[in-house]
């Protein structure tokens, strides 16, 4: 049972970390104020996605989620046209590019800031050129050509934490002893690469969504997730303020899973937590104004 105690220890041990600022910045004339908590909502143009409520199944539905999610409080409206769960079908980088061009044009058209979660490098240019202001990097293999282009578009990076060359093609997942000193090395180099390539708005996410073969055990898979939620603010002192991506943990919530990004939520915000990838925006909306008010 997670009580105050464990808490109060976290705080004691890394105190120090606490104290650490991150950085707040403008994207596409729109400020990233570090100092509070702010939301991505997801729109999933794959019908092989798990969260059935995101899915859409023509361009029209997507521009339609994507405008409603920013009017209950996003900031960033993240688009993918491949699900990241095991079995998914792979899409090809034409394909996905072919679903998400539109979207990305018109959302960018009505002023929203949008973000594209994709592994290949095709796709990001497309959605670049069509006005995404964001890539949500679900590769661990970005590159100085990659880094360089988003410099070019002044466009922000969020660096996901993948063991694997992308999030398609993970397995076992390794977990350490500390996996907070495991993000914050891998994290370090691919700031340092980023940064030298010019590129000037960074999120950095652990990854807590994505699908390893070996975490499919319920209890196992959600210790891991509430460790990292809570101890977030200890990668504070790289810099870059931090994403995550709120998970679902449908073996404990079962027929009410659409309460768990929530959940998930108060824990993400004990932790720090600058930006939160969610597919309930009005849910987790009403999260953070509770929290506020302490």
């Amino acid at each position: 049972m997670l009580v105050l105690e464990n808490l109060a220890e976290l705080v004691g041990k890394y105190s120090e970390d606490l104290k650490s600022e991150v950085a707040s910045f403008k994207i596409r004339q729109q400020s990233f104020d570090a100092s509070k908590t702010q939301m991505m909502g997801v729109v999933n143009l794959s019908a092989d996605s798990w969260y059935r409520e995101s899915v859409c199944l023509s361009i029209d539905q997507a521009i339609q989620r994507g405008k409603r999610l920013a009017i209950e409080g996003a900031l960033i409206i993240d688009v993918g046209a491949e699900s990241t769960i095991l079995n998914a079908e792979r899409v090809s980088s034409e394909a996905q590019s072919s679903q998400l061009v539109p979207v990305i044009q018109e959302l960018n058209e009505a002023g929203i800031l949008v973000s594209v979660e994709t592994y290949h490098d095709a796709v990001t240019k497309a959605c670049l050129n069509s006005g995404a202001a964001v890539l949500n990097l679900t590769s661990s293999v970005g590159d100085e050509s990659l880094f360089k282009t988003l410099s070019d578009y002044e466009a922000g990076v969020i660096i996901c934490y993948v063991q694997g060359e992308h999030v398609r093609s993970v397995n076992d997942f390794i977990l350490s002893d500390d996996h907070t000193d495991v993000l914050y090395d891998y994290f370090a180099k691919q700031i340092e690469l980023a940064t030298k390539c010019g590129v000037e708005r960074i999120w950095i996410d652990p990854g807590l969504g994505f699908y390893y073969a070996n975490l499919q055990d319920g209890k196992k898979r959600i210790q891991y997730q509430m460790k990292t939620f809570l101890e977030t603010f200890r990668l504070r002192k790289l810099g870059w303020p931090v994403c995550h991506a709120l998970p679902h943990a449908f073996d404990f919530f079962g027929e009410e899973v659409r309460t768990a990004e929530s959940f998930f939520a108060v824990l993400a915000l004990l932790g720090k937590t600058n930006l939160l990838r969610t597919h309930e925006v009005a849910k987790v909306k009403a999260v953070l104004e509770s929290m506020e008010c302490y």
